[in-house]
Formats: structure tokens, C-alpha cells, sequence
């Protein structure tokens, strides 16, 4: 545990942070830990938990529609992407600030371990420390920030690629 505790500390989504601010996450939340292929979270399900990612890999899938030839419509996995320890500080943060469903899979492609907290723990943290809360808010604020401009830029690489292909 100790082990995993210092993993926690590390974590860019905390780095900078005073050990009492540390102290206080840690007594939030709990270690959680996943095996190679098992499922963290599944888009469409109802959840309030964020996982703030301490080792290991996953693999981001969303469930795509797609016009198979005479036969209609048909359902697939698509992958998204893969993150990894390090890369992504945390992962199912959406669900602190909302109550819509998740809106992606998330499985494990190595053995993880995952720091989990509750909207509750993290709204009891925010009652507590409010400027602990602040600052936890706006760190993650940033990162989904980052990952729209990046959704961006990737819709219009897209609709670019697709606009040269249909023009030919």
C-alpha cells in the first residue's frame, strides 16, 4: 500500500500540492486494481467515479454505427486510443460534474493500479478544503481543456480528408 500511496503523491495531477492535501485525497478514495483485459468502466453505463491513473495501460473504445451493404445497420467497437500511466493523470472525470452515462469503455491492457474516487468524496473534499477543490477542479478543467482542443483538431483533419475524398 505504502507503494501505491507514493504513486498517488507522484501523480501530475497532484504534483505541487501540500502533503496535507495528499493526506486528505488518499483518505477519499481507495486503490483499485485491474488485470490485463478486464473492463474499467463501459460507455453507456451510469457511474459517479473518476479514476486517477497510477500505472499501467488501457485501451479507450466507443461503440460506432455503421451501414453494412444491403444489410442495414450494424453496431462495432472502435478503438480510440490507448493511455497510459503517467500520460493521463486520471480518466472518468466527466462524471464529477454531471450525471450523464459514460461515454466510453475503458479496459485494461495491462495490469493497472487506479486511485478511485466518488463524486461524493470529491464534493466532501471540496466542503472540507475549498481551496484544495478549487485547485483540483481547475487542474482537471485543464486537461479536458486540452482534450477538446485536441477533438478539434481532430474533427477538422476529418472533415478535411473527408471533403478531398468526396471531391474526387
Amino acid at each position: 500500500m505504502a507503494k501505491d500511496a507514493e504513486l498517488l503523491r507522484r501523480t501530475s495531477l497532484l504534483d505541487g500540492l501540500s502533503a496535507d492535501a495528499v493526506a486528505l485525497l488518499l483518505a477519499s478514495g481507495r486503490f483499485v486494481r485491474f488485470k490485463a483485459g478486464e473492463t474499467v468502466m463501459r460507455e453507456g453505463e451510469e457511474s459517479d467515479t473518476m479514476y486517477l491513473f497510477l500505472e499501467g495501460d488501457v485501451d479507450v473504445t466507443k461503440n460506432l454505427t455503421l451501414k453494412i451493404s444491403g444489410k442495414g445497420f450494424g453496431h462495432a467497437e472502435k478503438s480510440m486510443t490507448r493511455l497510459r500511466a503517467g500520460s493521463a493523470p486520471v480518466f472518468g472525470e466527466m462524471s464529477m460534474f454531471g450525471d450523464e452515462p459514460r461515454s466510453a469503455t475503458v479496459s485494461a491492457a495491462s495490469d493497472c493500479v487506479l486511485f478511485e474516487v466518488t463524486r461524493r468524496s470529491f464534493e466532501a473534499i471540496c466542503e472540507r478544503d475549498p481551496r484544495l477543490g478549487l485547485e483540483l477542479t481547475r487542474r482537471i478543467a485543464v486537461m479536458l481543456a486540452s482534450r477538446v482542443r485536441k477533438g478539434n483538431d481532430d474533427v477538422l483533419k476529418l472533415s478535411t480528408a473527408l471533403s478531398i475524398a468526396l471531391s474526387r
